[in-house]
């Protein structure tokens, strides 16, 4: 297993790093149970650690959990290619909710489709930890919009 503090070839942020950004600057991230998994050098993988908060009537995810961690995600893995630049934003974000997750830790699977200099556009595949298939419960697409360098801070 790798050093969380190891930045892995072609990336420019390690875990422990994020792990700190969102420590302290992202509260929604404890709301949400998030944690970091890994970044690769083609994907970055956090999840949401299930909590009874997470359901919605029917026994299902809540919809806005999926779209919170798809975000996040996005936001990990835009800043795994760029770096700490906290000031990067959302500018789109669409999620197909797929199927019914039962309840139990959510899985995102975060990969990059373009990253341009002033753009990042990505795409998650949201998994169910409870369901033995494998396959997504949502899958969501975003893009990042990237402060020039003089507006990074």
């Amino acid at each position: 297993m790798k050093d969380e503090n190891t930045i892995p070839d072609g990336l420019l942020m390690s875990v422990a790093q994020f792990r700190d950004i969102m420590d302290a600057r992202l509260p929604f991230a404890d709301l949400l149970g998030l944690k970091v998994d890994h970044f690769m050098s083609d994907h970055v993988r956090l999840h949401a650690e299930y909590s009874e908060r997470f359901l919605r009537p029917g026994g299902t995810i809540a919809g806005p959990v999926m779209m919170g961690l798809a975000d996040a995600a996005l936001y990990a893995l835009v800043l795994s290619r760029i770096g700490p630049v906290e000031l990067a934003v959302t500018t789109q974000l669409s999620i197909n909710f797929l199927r019914k997750p039962a309840p139990g830790d959510v899985i995102a699977d975060a990969r990059m489709l373009k990253l341009g200099k002033r753009l990042a556009v990505g795409e998650v595949s949201l998994l169910s930890a409870s369901e033995p298939s494998g396959e997504p419960v949502a899958h969501a697409t975003g893009t990042y919009s990237i402060p020039t360098p003089d507006k990074r801070s």
